[in-house]
């Protein structure tokens, strides 16, 4: 599946959204052109559950919705006595239904490896969630996490930045999920061509993946996930709905 991380940018208006189309229908618009979307502000401030349903009720039977886990967990208690946070959070995340995708569990990049602590917060996710991991702190990348996330199913994260990968390409789980954060082609923060056969021939490596673009400005992310839709389709590769080439 591919989409991008967010779906509210002023700067879409006249690319992705119909210049006199009111924000507050742009929900709706969205999920009319891709499939699924990766929610980043629950990291910031957690919706309440009825935000949650409200998405459910709005969007088409097909819609997946990934979500950023709170920074609570991950930012202010470092993972520490997680309990409280994560089932905080699924209570009002599991206002989606069956629209709930992935869980994206970013780690702050000051956070050391700490494996025990990254099981001790997986054990707590229900085994029909999806649960990715995003680490940013290089001593994360040992065999004993490799280890915990294989035993959980939770999947590393392949995070990009101007076509270099930010973490080892790891397959810990049955599926994939890829971060697109920023490209190195014209108009910034756009990616090239190879860049998005690079991407491409990554999420080739498993059965399901989801690729999120997270190049918001100037409707780059848009322009990059119809792109590479785009790319998958003349391979012949079933991809989710995208909005048409231009």
């Amino acid at each position: 599946m591919v989409g991008t991380s967010g779906w509210q940018y002023q700067d879409w208006r006249g690319r992705l959204y119909p210049q006199k189309l009111p924000v507050r229908l742009w929900l709706e618009h969205y999920a009319g052109t891709f499939a699924t979307v990766e929610v980043n502000n629950a990291f910031y401030r957690l919706p309440e559950r009825s935000t949650f349903e409200q998405w459910r009720e709005r969007t088409p039977d097909d819609f997946v919705v990934a979500v950023k886990m709170s920074r609570y967990l991950t930012h202010v208690k470092r993972l520490r006595d997680p309990a409280e946070p994560v089932r905080r959070f699924l209570s009002r995340a599991d206002g989606l239904g069956d629209k709930l995708g992935p869980v994206l569990v970013q780690l702050p990049p000051t956070l050391k490896g700490d494996p025990r602590a990254l099981a001790k917060t997986l054990e707590l996710f229900p085994r029909h969630v999806d649960v990715v991991v995003e680490p940013r702190h290089p001593t994360w990348f040992t065999d004993e996490t490799r280890a915990v996330l294989e035993r959980h199913g939770a999947a590393l994260c392949w995070a990009d930045r101007k076509g270099r990968p930010l973490d080892p390409r790891w397959q810990t789980a049955d599926f994939g999920y890829i971060r697109m954060h920023e490209g190195r082609a014209a108009p910034w923060p756009r990616y090239g061509r190879a860049a998005l056969k690079t991407c491409l021939d990554l999420a080739g490596r498993f059965p399901r993946t989801y690729v999120f673009f997270n190049n918001d400005p100037g409707g780059a992310a848009v322009e990059d996930a119809t792109a590479l839709a785009a790319m998958a389709r003349r391979r012949g590769v079933e991809v989710s709905r995208t909005p048409a080439v231009r």
